[in-house]
């Protein structure tokens, strides 16, 4: 069986390839969910890798869940509702569990339909950027279920609370440029220009010092539960080790000697 996920490297930035293009890469199976863990746990070790995009092999970013093992009732969707419930914890919901601790910034590359929990997986991420082929449909009503996976604490954080809960409560589909207008993706670009630009934003981004980046992704992910004194507080504290990093020297020195820095991630 082919690996879930493929993984590359652009010298410092990760490529990630949905592979299940068979199955418009649906998000099923244990092989995929570990594949998740796995790779949030070598991203977080890796402290060369500055930044990551994700995308899907085939035609489809990511078509949700299996809806043959639905309608066969296999799979996660066997067995009683206590079953199907502990399914899902020990199941699709470690995606979202697993990437909501990846320390590294994460783009998606939305290069086709992104339906239902493929929906929800870019949503996961810190940022997109679609192809005009993209559509997107938090769908999950239209198979007679909810969001499983966090979807609805997932999709007001990006587009707010009452497009979200247009999109869930219709489960209707909506092409790129709808998704932009809304701000589910940050901008539309033609097929052949998707990767290219998802991995020129990476590398803008991997152009900055590696812990700073891991340390403003995590303080972006705490603002959205935490109080704006917990905020000031955890800016306070990563702030002064911010101040005692090489790269901070480096920075400083770069920006009076008029010259481009050159970051390597190490303690002062």
């Amino acid at each position: 069986m082919t690996a879930p996920l493929l993984i590359t490297r652009r010298q410092h930035i990760a490529l990630i390839t949905l592979n299940r293009p068979d199955t418009r890469n649906a998000l099923s199976g244990e092989a995929m969910f570990s594949a998740f863990e796995s790779l949030v746990d070598e991203l977080n070790a890796d402290l060369s890798v500055r930044a990551a995009v994700l995308t899907g092999a085939g035609t489809a970013f990511c078509s949700g869940g299996n809806v043959a093992e639905m309608r066969d009732r296999t799979g996660m969707f066997a067995g009683s509702p206590e079953e199907i419930t502990e399914r899902y914890r020990q199941g699709i919901q470690r995606i979202p569990r697993a990437l909501a601790r990846l320390q590294v910034p994460l783009i998606a590359a939305v290069n086709g339909p992104a339906i239902g929990a493929g929906n929800d997986l870019a949503c996961m991420c810190d940022l997109r950027i679609a192809s005009s082929t993209a559509r997107f449909a938090e769908s999950f009503v239209k198979v007679g279920i909810i969001p499983g996976d966090g979807g609805c604490w997932l999709l007001p954080r990006v587009v707010g609370h009452a497009k979200a809960a247009e999109l869930a409560l219709t489960g209707d589909t909506i092409d790129a440029e709808e998704a932009l207008r809304i701000g589910l993706v940050s901008r539309v670009v033609s097929p052949d220009e998707l990767l290219p630009e998802a991995l020129k934003l990476a590398g803008r981004i991997a152009a900055n010092p590696p812990q700073v980046l891991r340390w403003t992704k995590q303080l972006l992910q705490q603002a959205r539960t935490g109080t704006l004194d917990e905020a000031l507080d955890a800016a306070g504290r990563l702030q002064g080790l911010a101040h005692h990093t090489a790269d901070h020297a480096e920075a400083v020195a770069a920006f009076f000697e008029k010259r481009a820095p050159v970051f390597s991630g190490g303690a002062a």
